[in-house]
């Protein structure tokens, strides 16, 4: 069946649904954040254990997204990690007591980590699964940057809970479109199962394991240190870009704020422009890396070089970045195929939430010692240890399979 059908259009369609709200998640975060300090009268040291217990939660979902689908099958592992975001939307809409509300960032993450595992697995299995990858983590981009606006609107005139009593009731309908939308499978097939296309009855594989082996395979490995690295230069420079524009840089508070959209913007834009376009050039998924991962460090050290080309730089540094993680995602097949795909597509995505805790931590540690200037020097040096992993990561892939156009989501297929 290809995507071109209604019934495997559909599931992407709620799949992209989901990412939108995953970015609303995310984007709402920091816009509550004030609200969630005078409500539990907590300094920003000790609300910052709730990062912490939602990552601890996203990375468990990594380690068992895998297995759930070999278990279960993409649609139950779908649902119980939409299960666990409506459980903790929920949870977090009743204010519980401090103690209780990080028990349920550990469920929050849990859940987004599951749904996020889980689509890029079943993506990944599909026709064109970069150029919809990519698509995927761009509609990611595209409720990040509704999501400040929309709580900023709301807290206006309800309390901070009903943010997360919006996203709750938000997520079931989704939830809802794949149980209508994908078949119940138990112990799917990596390939065929996760795209819904017809297969045999091959004996499924044995879920005990299943991380252990995707683990030892060097070149998960290297794609799960290559991912952190990834996740800690963007949100290194999403999180500490507005400090260097005003402090280093001595741009007012509304231009640095409009050059930080433009550096999300410009991640999202990537992920929709660049895939497509290195499917018309023929290129395969290696090579569209490989550009982005030059034009990263070639915007990297345009911003610590030629300061006077900060906001042109920004732009240009999120443009790059932008299919850069969606595409590994597509490439996971060729680091662990067959059965150990969506575990090894799991662990990628959870491991990846480390780097985003740690690298934006030493960042600002370095900033405390030595100055914000630091953070373009930072970047840059985190772009070339992108690219020294990478070079290893593609000697360990079994295919190079060329960039595909996404099938059934324009008027052309």
């Amino acid at each position: 069946m290809s995507a071109s059908h209604p019934r495997a259009l559909a599931p992407i369609v709620f799949a992209y649904a989901t990412f939108v709200l995953a970015g609303l998640s995310a984007g709402v975060g920091g816009v509550l954040l004030p609200a969630q300090l005078l409500d539990y009268r907590l300094d920003k040291a000790t609300i910052g254990v709730t990062f912490f217990a939602f990552s601890a939660g996203f990375l468990l979902a990594g380690a068992t997204a895998g297995t759930l689908i070999h278990r279960l099958g993409t649609r139950a592992a779908l649902t119980t990690g939409g299960a666990a975001f409506i459980a903790a939307g929920l949870g977090t809409a009743t204010r519980p007591a401090f103690a209780v509300l990080v028990g349920v960032q550990v469920v929050a993450g849990y859940g987004t980590g599951v749904l996020e595992s889980v689509l890029n697995a079943y993506l990944a299995a599909l026709p064109g699964s970069t150029t919809l990858l990519n698509w995927l983590h761009a509609f990611f981009g595209v409720g990040a940057l509704i999501g400040p606006p929309l709580a900023t609107w709301m807290l206006g005139f309800t309390a901070w809970t009903s943010v997360w009593l919006v996203l709750a009731l938000a997520c079931a309908p989704i939830v809802a479109g794949f149980q209508l939308t994908l078949r119940a499978t138990a112990g799917s097939a990596p390939t065929g199962a996760l795209a819904g296309a017809p297969t045999g009855v091959p004996d499924p594989p044995p879920a005990r394991g299943l991380v252990r082996a995707a683990g030892r395979r060097p070149a998960v490995l290297l794609g799960a240190v290559f991912l952190a690295v990834y996740v800690g230069l963007e949100i290194s420079v999403g999180n500490w870009g507005f400090s260097y524009l005003v402090a280093e840089r001595g741009h007012g508070d509304l231009l640095a704020g409009y050059t930080v959209s433009g550096y999300w913007l410009g991640l999202t834009l990537g992920r929709f422009v660049l895939s497509p376009a290195a499917a018309r050039l023929g290129w395969t998924a290696n090579r569209l890396m490989t550009a982005c991962l030059i034009g990263v460090t070639l915007a990297a050290a345009l911003l610590w070089l030629v300061p006077a080309t900060a906001v042109a730089a920004f732009a240009l540094l999120g443009f790059w970045l932008g299919p850069v993680f969606p595409t590994t995602m597509a490439i996971a097949p060729a680091l662990a195929p067959g059965e150990l795909a969506p575990t090894a597509i799991g662990l990628l995505n959870g491991v990846s939430v480390l780097g985003g805790a740690l690298f934006p931590f030493l960042a600002g540690a370095i900033a405390d010692r030595s100055g914000l200037w630091t953070l373009a020097p930072f970047a840059l040096a985190l772009a070339v240890a992108e690219l020294l992993i990478w070079w290893p990561t593609v000697r360990h892939m079994t295919t190079a399979a060329p960039v595909q156009p996404a099938q059934g989501l324009n008027a052309s297929t």
